[in-house]
């Protein structure tokens, strides 16, 4: 067969890729790959540690013709990429300040990071997302789920509610998909198996990890397990791309803020080069240590983008019903 009769090809189970017999996708479906889509997500290295296969070359064929189906290999003229890109829907956050500092909301197939000190409205925002994601196209919307991944404990169903109602949504509990990993490697199985389920079954197209680094930290402790934990963030974050990039979905994490050991002090973000490296856009959010009119207003800085100018920031609010603009 040639190459472009791969790109037409149509799987619909697991049995259906040449190659993939019973035997093999039942071994698949118990590593939590349940889908034809969802095993182009992998590599031939990757697969056979969560999968114990004889044949490498046949299973190596096979990914080879799954992953040809599901994303064709095209090479495109950077016109052709820069009218792509123009043509996929912006998520917006609610607050026009954000969403102009922002080019127009959130871009999908890409991660955005929000960096800062507890209580600068990193979850808030999420929480806002979370919600706004649930609006129509032609407010902002895309029309689709949540699924938030909280390893800290802060998810707040009560915030939903009240911004919820805020955009006259009327359940947008329904709207949100709660997990919640005891540990990093229930992080990863989540990551890795259930929200690329829920994103086909449920029509999830927003992914939020509040925090990315909590579970982290605590377990890969001392610079004896450094390259473990750098190894660990790596993957996460390569995962989450792969996954915003096969379903176009949104993606943002939360990451904390360490102390920089330096004269003058200050903080930076957590996670070192490889969360700088692995993420598109890095967001902090600063305090302005200052209220209007009874609401807590803090400032968002562009630290990192591809396009996004560097240094920019916007201004905004926590109110009782989410992020708002402030005059």
């Amino acid at each position: 067969m040639k190459v472009e009769d791969f790109e037409n090809e149509v799987f619909k189970e697991l049995e259906d890729i040449p190659g993939v017999g019973p035997a093999t996708a039942e071994k698949l479906r118990k590593a939590g790959i349940l889908t034809p889509r969802q095993l182009a997500l992998y590599g031939l290295d990757e697969l056979l540690m969560y999968v114990d296969v004889d044949d490498y070359s046949r299973i190596n064929r096979a990914l080879m013709r799954v992953r040809r189906a599901f994303r064709p290999q095209k090479v495109l003229r950077a016109s052709e990429y820069a009218s792509m890109r123009s043509e996929l829907p912006r998520l917006t956050t609610g607050v026009k300040s954000i969403d102009q500092l922002l080019e127009g909301g959130l871009e999908p197939r890409c991660i955005y990071e929000v960096v800062g000190e507890y209580g600068t409205g990193k979850s808030q925002l999420c929480f806002q997302l979370s919600t706004t994601v649930q609006l129509t196209v032609n407010r902002g919307g895309v029309g689709g789920k949540a699924f938030y991944i909280d390893t800290e404990g802060t998810f707040s169903e009560s915030r939903i509610a009240k911004i919820g109602e805020r955009f006259n949504i009327e359940d947008p509990l329904s709207g949100v998909l709660v997990f919640q990993p005891m540990n990093v490697d229930e992080q990863i199985d989540c990551i890795r198996t259930i929200l690329p389920k829920y994103i086909e079954e449920e029509g999830v197209k927003l992914a939020v990890v509040d925090s990315l680094i909590s579970h982290v930290r605590a377990e890969y402790r001392g610079r004896e397990m450094l390259v473990a934990r750098q190894q660990t963030l790596n993957y996460m974050l390569n995962f989450l791309l792969r996954v915003a990039m096969m379903y176009n979905v949104y993606v943002i994490v939360t990451n904390h803020v360490v102390a920089k050991p330096v004269a003058g002090g200050g903080v930076t973000a957590a996670g070192g080069h490889v969360v700088a490296h692995g993420t598109t856009h890095r967001l902090f959010m600063a305090p302005q240590h200052s209220k209007r009119q009874g609401i807590l207003v803090r400032r968002m800085l562009v630290e990192d983008s591809p396009y996004l100018q560097r240094g920019s920031s916007a201004t905004f609010g926590i109110s009782e019903k989410g992020l708002v603009d402030v005059l």
